[in-house]
């Protein structure tokens, strides 16, 4: 186990640098800083050189990914335009999308996997077609539709919530946002547990676990659902940072200052330092998620052994 954890961490390496490589070539490629920088006026020709000069813009590409990336292996992600150091816009914008993600993976984990059992178990039944229909209208409705649409009733019509998150963003108050974030990944963890529910229920281990006399509780948990849940481990896994990175819409609709909100500004701005730094840290939660779902594998199911 200790060889593969090292193989797979020195394997992220040459994966973080191809990431943040890609990203900051569009990212500066594609956009212009310093028209960011003068707003809607055109900068004159020496305020424009002054500015390049100041942030490093007038060097190569290559020049200012090297300068980039050996800033970041220690612990500096850049200054964005405003003056303001990219680090200290992480450190108010991560916790608040952190406790934005905690909310809805436990909501896509506890709802989405009761709802697999269930429907998995009684395949063909009409609570099983219910539920798929439900998912399926859910997959099909754009997350900002979703979004408003429990605004307006929720948060206007009813007043059970407010229509917009305080600056303090405590649980509370990200139930709703959460359910939200959460509500595409939900169906799809509650169809990806049916499915593999289905299949393995009629696997050799379970009919010899019925056939033992066990209780139906401890097969259904013990030895079902813990083989059926490698599939599913894997999406949540690969989910927990699309949930972070995607969650631009979701904060945009509740006034939520978290990750989304930040690399929203920073596009509109044309920040490159801020839409860079955030992304890079994303891209190191995507892999090192992915390490832990490969790690779980074992725990999940005993035949899974790492060389």
């Amino acid at each position: 186990m200790g060889r593969y954890v090292v193989r797979r961490l020195l394997q992220m390496i040459p994966v973080f640098i191809g990431a943040t490589l890609l990203i900051f070539l569009m990212v500066n490629v594609m956009g212009d800083p310093i028209a960011g920088l003068c707003g809607d006026r055109q900068c004159d020709p020496a305020t424009a050189a002054q500015l390049e000069k100041e942030f490093g813009l007038d060097k190569p590409l290559w020049q200012q990914y090297l300068t980039y990336m050996g800033n970041v292996f220690t612990g500096d992600f850049g200054t964005a335009f405003n003056g303001q150091k990219v680090t200290e816009l992480m450190a108010t914008a991560f916790p608040v999308t952190i406790r934005l993600t905690l909310v809805a993976i436990v909501i896509e984990v506890v709802v989405g996997i009761a709802l697999g059992v269930i429907t998995g178990l009684k395949r063909g039944r009409p609570v099983d077609t219910g539920v798929l229909l439900l998912t399926l209208i859910v997959i099909s409705i754009p997350t900002f539709v979703t979004g408003l649409l429990l605004q307006l009733l929720l948060g206007v019509e009813w007043g059970w919530i407010k229509p917009s998150v305080s600056s303090e963003a405590t649980f509370s108050e990200l139930i709703v946002p959460g359910l939200v974030l959460a509500s595409v990944s939900l169906a799809y963890v509650t169809r990806l547990t049916r499915t593999s529910i289905a299949e393995n229920r009629r696997s050799d281990y379970v009919r010899t676990a019925v056939a033992k006399g066990l209780p139906r509780r401890r097969v259904i948990v013990r030895h079902l659902l813990r083989n059926s849940l490698i599939p599913v481990v894997t999406f949540i896994g690969t989910d927990i940072g699309a949930l972070m990175g995607g969650a631009i819409v979701t904060e945009r609709i509740f006034n939520i200052h978290g990750v989304g909100f930040q690399i929203y500004q920073g596009i509109v701005r044309q920040n490159t330092q801020t839409v860079v730094g955030f992304v890079t840290v994303l891209v190191l939660v995507f892999l090192v998620a992915n390490l832990l779902v490969d790690l779980l594998y074992a725990v999940l199911d005993p035949r899974i052994r790492y060389a």
